[in-house]
This record gives C-alpha cells, structure tokens and sequence, in this order.
C-alpha cells in the first residue's frame, strides 16, 4: 500500500490543508484505489515556510496549492498506484 501524507498542522491549515485532504479522499475514491493507498494526515512535516500545503508522496516531499491537488493527484498519484 502506498501511503500520501497531508501535513495538517497550524501553517499549513491555513494553507488549506483540510481542502486538500477532502480532495485527496474524494478522488481515491472516484478512482477506486482505496485498497492502494493509504491517506494519513500529519501534524507537522517541518516545511512550514513553503508556499502551499506539504504533501509527502512515493518518498518526496511537495508544496502544492488546495486547488493543484486534483492535478497533482492525477499526475504524481495515479501513475504510480495504477503502474
């Protein structure tokens, strides 16, 4: 199983990080791969001055925006958990 983590602590709540985790869990189930990937959220992933949400995905760290999330879902995600 793989597993997509979404920070969710102070800096990046205010990012929007609850936007994205809804996001996230929407399309993990639009696409049917709730047997493939495991969604955690994370208080705090240490990269509090990035501009957008932390997301760790596949071992990387990203910043993304709530409304990149769909796009970043479906380009880094999907990839990998369908390959």
């Amino acid at each position: 199983m793989t597993e997509l983590s979404v920070c969710v602590g102070s800096a990046c709540h205010l990012k929007g990080a609850q936007n994205v985790v809804y996001t996230f869990r929407h399309l993990i189930e639009e696409y049917g791969v709730v047997e493939k990937i495991e969604l955690k959220a994370h208080f705090c992933m240490k990269m509090c001055a990035c501009e957008g949400v932390s997301v760790r995905f596949d071992g990387k760290a990203y910043s993304i925006q709530p409304e990149q999330a769909r796009a970043f879902f479906r380009e880094n995600v999907l990839p990998v958990v369908l390959g």
